[in-house]
């Protein structure tokens, strides 16, 4: 069969570089024995509505969609499914045989998927959640706590008007908390989540007291570099359950690949050797 196209797939961001998304599907793509190819491309804004137009006609299964892109691809699809526009955002494109481009966003399935993985005794329903940040990853985050029944989310984010906007697009079931008050959200918070870049390599510390935390909370950052953030390893020395944020990236990753090459691909120790490598 000297006709068949090799399946290629790829992420778009502008920067790219730093992606390790080229590492993991590369090592899936090797595991299951299959053709494919998986690139990074550097696209600007300016040449993205080119470049999508292209990609199909080039043999492309699909991309992921990275910063600064995500909501501006949202424009260019023909179907966009009901989670991404929830959260307003879309990190997988797949190019679907009918020619329609379909749009979509596994970050919050990649999160949730992470959590019960890492933290297999975690009960969403438990109590309430604590959410710092709310840009775009925090939306992914809300929108899914929400689906699997957590019973209220506390926002709080350096500038509060962000976190109001949440609140008018998620309801009643969230509540806004003053940057200042963040830590106060810990004492009766079942689930904490970080989705803002503090405490990454080369970013500010996460000063937000920690002492309200209690014995057996389940503790998330979406930070993975380090693996192990300051967060993390307070939370782990005060008895809480604690998930790091490279599981997230591994996870959402699953479903594009299925829907790209025809394979469900398993996130085992492999996989997070293979992208830490």
């Amino acid at each position: 069969m000297s006709d068949m196209k090799i399946p290629l797939a790829g992420v778009i961001g502008h920067p790219i570089a730093h992606s390790k998304s080229p590492q993991l599907h590369g090592h899936w793509l090797k595991t299951h024995g299959l053709p494919g190819y998986y690139i990074p491309m550097d696209v600007t804004p300016d040449d993205l509505t080119d470049v999508i137009g292209t990609l199909r006609k080039m043999g492309f299964v699909g991309v992921n969609i990275t910063v600064p892109h995500k909501v501006k691809v949202m424009e260019l699809a023909d179907l966009v499914t009901d989670r991404a526009s929830l959260i307003g955002a879309a990190n997988t494109l797949i190019f679907r045989r009918d020619g329609k481009l379909h749009a979509d966003n596994t970050d919050g399935y990649g999160f949730v998927q992470n959590l019960r993985q890492g933290a297999p005794s975690w009960n969403p329903k438990a109590g309430p959640a604590a959410v710092l940040g709310a840009g775009g990853a925090a939306r992914a985050v809300i929108a899914s706590l929400l689906e699997v029944g957590v019973p209220e989310i506390m926002v709080s984010n350096r500038t509060r008007v962000r976190a109001e906007a949440l609140q008018s697009d998620f309801g009643k079931r969230l509540q806004v908390v003053d940057w200042v008050q963040a830590g106060n959200m810990m004492d009766e918070a079942t689930t904490v989540v970080n989705t803002t870049s503090l405490g990454m390599v080369g970013k500010p510390e996460l000063r937000v007291p920690l002492d309200g935390l209690r014995k057996g909370t389940v503790v998330t950052d979406l930070v993975y570099a380090p693996l192990q953030t300051r967060l993390l390893r307070e939370a782990e020395e005060m008895g809480c359950v604690t998930v790091d944020g490279l599981g997230m990236l591994l996870h959402q990753a699953v479903p594009a690949f299925e829907r790209w090459f025809g394979v469900r691909p398993e996130v085992d120790d492999t996989t997070r050797a293979a992208v830490l490598a």
